[in-house]
């Protein structure tokens, strides 16, 4: 299965960030500070954050905080929203930086930003207010609860203010989404699906509240998510992706099954996802590459403890290291 081109990859993030005017990056130019952390956990976990200059980052970082509500967009100028905020407080985590922001302002601004509001749906989760939007809307809205559960959870607990919200509420309303397969889906009797299993499992680790799952019940469902190749797949009869190396394999570890999938066959799978000549993983063999999937494929092998590869926390997407940083000062 050959070895992790390691340093092709970080030349493979680098060069990212440089070609601003091509095809790929105008198609990601809302979503930049997504693809920033990506990179940037990516280069830490293969050792090599030192790359890049971090006052540069950080300073391109706070240039994308909305100034008045105190959240921030995906790009310079752009609105802010839940999911990005998220991924601003996590690439300051990563330089230490934190102390830049006035947290309580950015935590009292979760509360307000698209993504937390009724309209998209966590507001259902918070509070139990009922969606009172059109059909298609609010099937729409429901979709994302879970998604954005986990990011308001997730960046509430790393500022410490995990308090503002009644996690209680969002829990029962994880649990109302259980299935009997053990899964969770995106409303209550909805399809399991990888994806929206991480972020349910992840919101129920950070708020203490795991004994709601069946491990065993949904390790097996997880597990069974391994295809020929080796590779996992988010649901039944579909392809296997590098992407659900993490969805799958979080999950598989915030409740200890990762022994029930055959690790030497999925970590060949992502390496054969490698473009060895310049950089980067794709999806699947011979596909094009993109930051999304390098960041999944290498969150993945860090998961399976790849040498040479720092920890990576299942629940916070961040590296061991910065998540003992902000938890216990070391």
């Amino acid at each position: 299965m050959g070895e992790l081109e390691a340093e092709k990859h970080v030349q493979y993030i680098l060069s990212v960030e440089k070609r601003k005017d091509d095809f790929e990056s105008l198609l990601m130019e809302h979503l930049r500070i997504n693809g920033a952390y990506w990179g940037l956990t990516t280069l830490d976990l293969l050792r090599k954050i030192e790359a890049v200059d971090s006052d540069e980052v950080v300073s391109w970082v706070m240039s994308c905080q909305d100034q008045d509500c105190g959240g921030f967009g995906g790009n310079v100028g752009h609105d802010a929203h839940l999911h990005y905020t998220l991924s601003a407080v996590q690439i300051l985590l990563l330089f230490d930086r934190l102390d830049i922001l006035d947290i309580d302002k950015v935590s009292d601004c979760i509360l307000t930003l698209p993504g937390y509001k009724m309209k998209m749906g966590l507001f259902l989760a918070i509070s139990g207010v009922k969606l009172t939007l059109a059909y298609s809307e609010a099937l729409n809205a429901a979709l994302l609860v879970h998604r954005f559960s986990y990011c308001a959870i997730c960046c509430l607990s790393l500022l410490h203010h995990l308090d503002k919200i009644n996690a209680e509420k969002a829990v029962d309303y994880i649990v109302s989404c259980k299935n009997l397969d053990g899964g969770f889906g995106s409303i209550p009797g909805g399809e399991s699906h990888s994806g929206q299993i991480f972020c349910c499992v992840g919101a129920l680790a950070i708020t203490g509240s795991l004994h709601h799952v069946d491990r065993d019940l949904l390790g097996w469902w997880l597990c069974e998510r391994q295809c020929k190749d080796g590779g996992l797949n988010g649901r039944p009869e579909k392809l296997a992706d590098v992407c659900y190396s993490w969805w799958v394999l979080s999950s598989l570890t915030m409740i200890d099954r990762v022994h029930w999938i055959d690790r030497e066959k999925l970590a060949a799978f992502i390496l054969n996802c490698q473009d060895r000549e310049n950089g980067g993983i794709s999806d699947r063999p011979d596909n094009a590459v993109d930051v999304f999937h390098t960041y999944f494929g290498v969150a993945g092998l860090s998961l399976l403890e790849y040498p040479g590869l720092k920890p990576i926390d299942p629940a916070y997407a961040l590296p061991v290291d910065v998540v003992n940083r902000i938890f216990f000062g070391k």
